[in-house]
């Protein structure tokens, strides 16, 4: 068999895994509109995908109800040691795994059509961009990876004789013997589930999901796992991060790229309306942030997407409104309720509830039933360029120049408003050492406070240790060009349960005194935990606060910190030995600053 592709070392692995899996054919994505119309029109005909008039060129999928999100248990990190995975990730030996997968490889797409899905993360041809290889036995898939990436002819050209790829292999798991019908949504039993990283060989292997995450391997797979253990490597970053434009009135621009945990204000904030008069934003990219160091020894970022793979659920002309114009048109739902007039319907959406809609597991459903209409982690896929405050700079090759890193999470107490690290490595403490307290969007029981990395800890594909280790080599290298390190916490609670932030578009006046923290033209009052904005230094022009409120945000508790700090030394004693030692020695900074004048 002969493959249309000049790159040897592809055309031997696509040979490999069809010889393994058996598919009843293959098939080259070329990336074309007419491929992906081709693909959504044999999905709706087969009843896959459920076309939705009221929204051009969109489309609603229902999952089978055990296949609904990242399944953290089941994705592994393999190397040939355990300690190089680190404590934060789920790791079973090289050979174990490819033994125990392989197995079930074998004649796992049989019935099916094997796509071959060729893509790049970032744009075509950028000195930070990387090309990986997809292959799945799944037309959604193929679908959701030409909105989230750039697929096609095009990369092969990119990737020519001689090119790198990172191999992603995925199959949903459920051959069809002559004769079966399919099932509306094909996937394995979750102890069949595996998400599976080779970071030593830049290997990606997924078997039994056909959802997210799990079968869209450009995502967090190639995206953080397995980039973040290369960027280790070549020493660059790559990041669970947002990337924003912010420009003043004066026409003065500022590149910030943020990291939260899961429902901390991310998406919004990427995606900000700023309600100071004159200050514009514009969004880069929501989730994946891949920075280099250019020539100038500034840092300079791309997003490594071609689209928004965002959460339905509470997105509305309320809270996110950019969001919410850029899925009118284009979009692929999965999980979402199905109206009787042909739209979608979620629980935070801002319209009222309908009569009657189809929920996401395809009953009848009404007000009052008792359970939500739309899986709580429902999704929507749209593309990037449709989102209307996208940069003009989005695609940049050569990325835009980092100002501020800013961390955060989200605390009823304790954390104030915002905080600018004292230097670089106190900057790393902070993002090593963040938290939030979980939520129902999190694992675990609501309010439990829970330690999250840089964001990082469920896609870190290597030991966190060393992860904290190489962001303190890049500040060496950056010197005087490191961005600026913030830390925000949006969701400050008074004593009687009232937010004292009203967040959203007023989140600009934060971002103005980082801004102008960046330029020596915003003063700060030095604090145990870090410098805060002075009394005055927010602006809060056409903005009515309570005194008492601001005073609140503002406020360093000692007793507060102190009683936080052994949660801290918990959770950097996970590490052990390969804790770098400059983090111990912030606690201990950080004690004794506690512990003066009191």
């Amino acid at each position: 068999m002969t493959y249309p592709v000049k790159n040897r070392r592809l055309a031997q692995w696509v040979q490999e895994v069809a010889a393994l899996c058996q598919p009843a054919a293959v098939y080259w994505c070329d990336g074309s509109r007419l491929e992906y119309d081709r693909l959504m029109a044999q999905m709706a005909a087969a009843g896959n995908a459920i076309p939705l008039p009221r929204r051009p060129n969109s489309f609603l999928f229902r999952s089978d109800p055990s296949d609904v999100a990242r399944v953290e248990a089941r994705t592994f990190i393999s190397t040939s040691s355990r300690d190089d995975a680190g404590p934060t990730n789920n790791w079973v030996a090289p050979d174990d795994l490819k033994r125990t997968m392989l197995d079930l490889y074998r004649g796992c797409m049989a019935g099916r059509t094997m796509f071959v899905i060729p893509f790049s993360m970032g744009p075509i041809g950028s000195p930070i961009a990387k090309i990986g290889v997809e292959i799945s036995d799944s037309p959604y898939v193929v679908c959701n990876m030409h909105i989230m990436t750039r697929v096609g002819t095009r990369v092969l050209e990119a990737l020519g004789a001689d090119g790198q790829f990172v191999p992603c292999l995925h199959s949903v798991g459920a051959a069809l013997a002559p004769g079966q019908a399919d099932v509306s949504w094909p996937c394995a039993p979750m102890a069949q589930k595996y998400i599976s990283h080779f970071p030593e060989e830049d290997l990606i292997w997924s078997y039994g999901s056909g959802y997210g995450g799990n079968a869209l391997l450009g995502k967090k797979c190639f995206a953080l796992r397995i980039a973040s253990a290369m960027a280790r490597r070549e020493g660059w970053l790559a990041e669970h991060m947002l990337i924003l434009r912010l420009t003043s009135p004066a026409g003065r621009r500022y590149h910030i790229a943020g990291a939260f945990p899961s429902a901390c204000g991310k998406t919004n904030l990427a995606m900000i309306q700023p309600t100071l008069p004159g200050w514009r934003a514009e969004c880069i990219g929501d989730d994946i942030a891949w920075m280099k160091i250019g020539p100038d020894g500034r840092l300079y970022a791309i997003n490594a997407e071609a689209g928004f793979f965002g959460v339905a659920p509470g997105t509305s002309n309320r809270t996110n409104p950019m969001a919410a114009a850029t899925v009118r048109a284009n979009t692929i739902f999965t999980n979402c309720a199905l109206t009787d007039d042909g739209d979608v319907w979620w629980e935070g959406i801002g319209s009222p509830a309908p009569a009657h809609a189809v929920d996401w597991r395809g009953r009848d459903w009404s007000p009052g039933r008792g359970e939500p209409a739309a899986h709580a982690n429902a999704r929507f896929t749209a593309p990037a360029a449709q989102c209307p405050v996208i940069s003009p700079d989005w695609e940049r090759p050569e990325g835009v120049p980092i100002d501020i890193f800013i961390f955060g999470g989200r605390r009823a107490g304790v954390v104030p408003l915002a905080t600018e690290a004292f230097d670089w490595e106190h900057g790393v403490f902070l993002a090593a050492t963040a938290s939030s307290e979980t939520t129902a969007a999190n694992i675990g029981a609501v309010g439990n406070l829970r330690r999250d990395p840089f964001a990082m800890q469920p896609f870190c594909g290597y030991n966190m240790a060393d992860y904290f280790g190489h962001w303190l080599a890049m500040g060496e290298r950056l010197g005087p060009h490191a961005p600026r390190i913030f830390y925000v916490n949006w969701f400050r609670k008074s004593a009687d349960g009232k937010w004292l932030w009203p967040g959203y578009g007023e989140n600009s006046r934060v971002l103005k005194w980082m801004c102008e923290r960046v330029d020596a033209a915003a003063e700060a009052q030095a604090t145990p935990i870090g410098y805060l904005p002075a009394a005055d230094a927010l602006d809060l022009g056409g903005f009515a606060i309570p005194a008492e409120n601001l005073t609140e945000l503002l406020r360093v508790d000692r007793q507060a910190w102190l009683a936080e700090l052994p949660d801290i030394e918990r959770h950097l004693a996970r590490f052990g030995a390969r804790l770098p030692v400059r983090m111990s020695e912030q606690v201990r900074r950080l004690r004794e600053r506690l512990e003066t004048d009191r």
